[in-house]
């Protein structure tokens, strides 16, 4: 089946309830896209399960959308490993009080991704017995996926440091870009301003000055170093020959005999 017609498929299932089918992109990897009410959500998907068209007997994932003041998208994906089409379920649900029935009862695999929505998203499934934290430890406050979240790694990072040449050590650095929907510095925690920024901050704590550049040692004037010796020119018969000052001294019985000594006989 085309993403249109199994779009077509479950309008005629789910009637007359208001659905609105849709295709995604994707091009030859287009899926359709069904928009369901919140009332109808477990309907949608035991109906994909057990329609002989649609046959969707694989569940694949599901997942939340943060559209603010739109609310929450649930999504769902299925699959029919015997059809070989995809479809995703879709259904809002309002920001305050986010909630819509689970499906564990329809695909038990559906257990653990809502489980991960619950805490991510502050959405509830009711009829879902163990919606216990999952990824985060449970004294951990607030809902990381929604979109209001301040993630205070991205404030309290520092600055990674230069990203041109000579910005590091003589200041002057880049001025700290916040992404969208962090605070600045100072409406936030407390987080100086990183160094190599100048001393310029954005809150009113301003920022940490920059370190001081490295003290070299002063190089000695061009008459005080001492003069070099001159080495002997090379000859057309080979090189120069070496001073005998920098041959090394001879060891062994054969430095004894060039030097007239006998061994210790007076």
């Amino acid at each position: 089946m085309t993403p249109e017609e199994v779009g077509q498929r479950m309008v005629a299932l789910l009637a007359p309830a208001e659905v609105t089918p849709s295709v995604s992109g994707g091009q030859a990897h287009a899926r359709a896209t069904v928009d369901v009410p919140p009332a109808n959500w477990p309907d949608a998907l035991r109906a994909a399960r057990d329609d002989a068209e649609l046959a969707c007997d694989y569940f694949d994932w599901l997942s939340a959308v943060d559209e603010l003041a739109g609310g929450f998208d649930v999504v769902a994906h299925l699959w029919s490993t015997t059809r070989r089409h995809g479809l995703l379920l879709r259904t809002r649900v309002p920001r305050e009080a986010p909630a819509v029935a689970s499906v564990v009862d329809v695909y038990p695999g559906a257990g653990w991704h809502e489980r991960e929505t619950h805490e991510m998203f502050g959405i509830d499934f009711p009829g879902h017995a163990g919606l216990a934290p999952l990824l985060l430890p449970p004294e951990f406050e607030g809902h990381p996926l929604r979109k209001e979240f301040v993630l205070a790694s991205r404030v309290a990072k520092p600055w990674p440091g230069a990203k041109e040449p000579g910005e590091s050590e003589a200041g002057g650095g880049r001025r700290p870009i916040r992404p969208p929907g962090v605070p600045a510095p100072g409406e936030w925690g407390t987080t100086p301003t990183p160094a190599g920024a100048g001393g310029v901050g954005e809150g009113p704590r301003g920022g940490t000055p920059a370190r001081p550049a490295r003290e070299r040692p002063a190089r000695p004037a061009p008459g005080a170093r001492p003069p070099r010796t001159a080495r002997p020119a090379a000859t057309a018969d080979g090189p120069a020959p070496a001073d005998p000052a920098d041959r090394p001294a001879p060891q062994g019985p054969a430095a004894s005999e060039r030097s007239g000594d006998d061994g210790g006989t007076p």
